[in-house]
């Protein structure tokens, strides 16, 4: 069989299963020793912080910001995932109203930032815009033994995105079995080889100027299976996880976000734009909550009838998401 063999071949799908099976369990992750510190530290806020880390594998520090938790600690740690963006500051801070909805939670949570059109992978090759990506061995093998030791955490973690970071929080939670309590996705695409799962992973990097082929080699071929949470989704039994998505149907706060806009033309072309995103991420969702259902694997799944592929919407689904996610924690 070729290197380009295709995920529709029977032999392809047992042998990326078992690839599954192998990854590093929670217990064998925790015996990973840190190959990363906390290098630099900034206060932002009382209780917000932003850090550089120092990343082997990205071979450069990454930055991060820290949301310090309520309470006295040790706390558990969520990481929340951005969308496609994924700048400097991550948008759930600066247009998701984190900040403000995790003034009075018990838990420290932490944003990667440059994650840009990364899918929160690790690539093949580096690529001329998006450079060198190696997010999941940052985010498993390096990050925790970083982070969760500088804030004195309690060893419980979840994970949790929005869009391109639904889809990467999936991924890493079921090729890392046991390594998150639990798993959000809000809003995003659960299946990479699948008609829909395959265009819409392959435009959110091309739509910020990135080579598809250099993150796992060309659509259908191994990599791409090995990383479909639709197709791996048996190792998430035992984890707890929440889905959410809207309608694509636009909504009174989707309107009256467009109102408030100084430029009204382009509020209404960037709302339209979130139509049809949405719509698939509501497409996506159903089927691979099918898919968990066929299973047995128990999972929260929210449908709101309204709502587009915008932060407003994003945001108003936080308030549920941590409703699941904590229960993994006993909050």
């Amino acid at each position: 069989m070729s290197d380009n063999r295709t995920w529709r071949s029977g032999a392809v799908i047992a042998a990326a299963l078992a690839v599954l099976a192998n990854l590093p369990t929670n217990a064998e992750a925790d015996r990973i020793p840190p190959r990363t510190s906390v290098i630099h530290s900034d206060q932002i806020g009382p209780r917000w912080e932003r850090v550089e880390v120092e990343s082997a594998a990205m071979g450069r520090p990454v930055t991060l910001d820290v949301l310090h938790g309520s309470g006295s600690g040790p706390r558990p740690t969520l990481y929340l995932l951005d969308g496609v963006d994924a700048e400097g500051v991550s948008d759930w801070l600066t247009k998701g109203h984190a900040a403000d909805f995790f003034a009075d939670k018990p838990v420290d949570v932490v944003f990667p930032a440059g994650a840009t059109g990364s899918m929160y992978t690790d690539w093949e090759h580096p690529d001329a815009t998006l450079g060198w990506n190696r997010w999941d061995t940052f985010l498993t093998s390096e990050l925790p033994g970083a982070i969760e030791p500088y804030l004195h955490a309690d060893g419980q973690r979840a994970i949790a995105g929005v869009s391109m970071g639904a889809q990467g929080a999936m991924m890493l939670a079921h090729r890392h079995p046991g390594l998150y309590r639990a798993v959000a996705g809000l809003s995003g695409c659960y299946s990479t080889v699948d008609g829909t799962g395959s265009a819409i992973t392959a435009l959110t990097v091309a739509s910020r100027g990135g080579n598809v082929v250099k993150m796992w080699g060309p659509p259908g071929t191994f990599d791409w299976l090995t990383h479909d949470s639709t197709v791996g989704a048996e190792a998430l039994r035992g984890t707890v996880i929440y889905l959410s998505a809207a309608s694509g149907v636009p909504g009174a706060t989707d309107l009256t976000e467009v109102l408030r806009s100084p430029d009204i033309v382009s509020a209404l072309q960037s709302a339209g734009g979130g139509v049809p995103l949405e719509a698939g991420a509501r497409f996506c969702t159903e089927r691979f909550a099918k898919r968990l259902g066929d299973l047995g694997i128990p999972a929260t799944v929210h449908y709101e009838p309204t709502g587009i592929h915008a932060w407003e919407d994003f945001s108003a689904q936080l308030g549920p998401a941590w409703d699941t996610l904590a229960t993994a924690f006993g909050r």
